[in-house]
């Protein structure tokens, strides 16, 4: 995995969920939030993270920074994935495939983010399991760890792209 530049990257930044927590003590209740952050450059490079802090924006801001933190490169191939992957996540599972031009992203709530931040204009997913917001975009985000770039499998195989497509 190559390592990439933060510098020379322009983010978008996009709050998935906000959360209040509370927390019950001898004087009463203490409010905090809780921000899932999803950042990415529309081109390839996303990452998520979860801020926690006293106020809204400052939860937000640790999020970006987390989600910096966390960057993944992921293969595009005609605006879509090069195959099908199974990702999982605590109790969230989430099967990506790639889709036909024209098709759109057909993914909801906190994957949808995910994958326009990521540059991917077509894609089919299904979620299972967990609805919860942070284990969907955790499973999502595990099954674009799992995508190969194809010339790279062809280079570990030792052999042509051809002859990885057509046999």
């Amino acid at each position: 995995m190559e390592k990439i530049q933060k510098s020379d990257i322009n983010f978008s930044t996009k709050v998935v969920k906000i959360k209040r927590v509370t927390k019950v003590v001898k004087g009463g209740r203490r409010f905090r939030f809780s921000a899932l952050v999803v950042v990415g450059n529309n081109d390839g490079i996303v990452g998520y993270g979860l801020g926690k802090a006293n106020e809204v924006s400052l939860a937000t801001l640790k999020g970006a920074e987390q989600a910096k933190k966390k960057l993944l490169k992921i293969p595009i191939i005609n605006e879509t994935i090069p195959h099908t992957a199974v990702g999982k996540n605590n109790g969230g599972k989430f099967f990506i495939k790639p889709a036909a031009k024209g098709t759109g992203v057909i993914a909801g709530g906190g994957a949808r983010i995910v994958f326009e931040l990521a540059g991917i204009k077509n894609i089919l997913s299904k979620s299972q399991g967990s609805k919860n917001t942070n284990n969907m975009v955790g499973a999502a985000f595990d099954a674009l760890k799992q995508l190969k770039d194809p010339l790279s499998v062809a280079q570990t195989r030792g052999i042509t792209l051809q002859k990885l497509f057509w046999g």
